[in-house]
């Protein structure tokens, strides 16, 4: 298992850039429906994917979000979150679709230099008529 909660060497100001292109470039393929842009943007000349419905590199991404686009316009992601550690941003989200669900999500990008490479996601459903037994909110 990887270990992204124990970095040698920290450069603050390179984490603060790369939440800002991790934010950027997850809104200008997601909000902005530019996916195309956004890789060309902030994206290196490879891409791992990890979530099993998207393929691998950077035409699959494309094609996937270029999809989504057109499926399920208005769709929005609110960006509650974003950490950095060393190469990997963190980044916890709402996001909103047309129709009942909305999701909390958790995206996690790696880096090299200030480029995108490698990319994991989870995605959970928000149950709305689940009573929650605290009133912490998922955010």
């Amino acid at each position: 298992m990887g270990n992204i909660g124990c970095s040698d060497s920290r450069d603050a100001s390179l984490e603060a850039k790369r939440k800002d292109i991790a934010m950027n470039f997850y809104s200008m393929a997601f909000n902005d429906c530019k996916p195309r842009e956004a890789v060309e943007k902030y994206v290196g000349d490879k891409y791992i994917q990890h979530n099993p419905l998207v393929g691998d590199g950077l035409e699959p991404f494309i094609e996937y979000f270029e999809k989504m686009a057109k499926e399920y316009p208005g769709k929005k992601v609110e960006f509650k979150k974003a950490l950095a550690d060393g190469e990997y941003v963190i980044l916890h989200c709402f996001q909103t679709w047309p129709g009942d669900e909305d999701y909390a999500g958790i995206d996690i990008f790696r880096f090299e230099g200030l480029k995108v490479v490698e990319h994991w996601d989870v995605l959970q459903v928000i149950d709305k008529k689940v009573v929650p037994k605290h009133n912490n909110g998922m955010f």
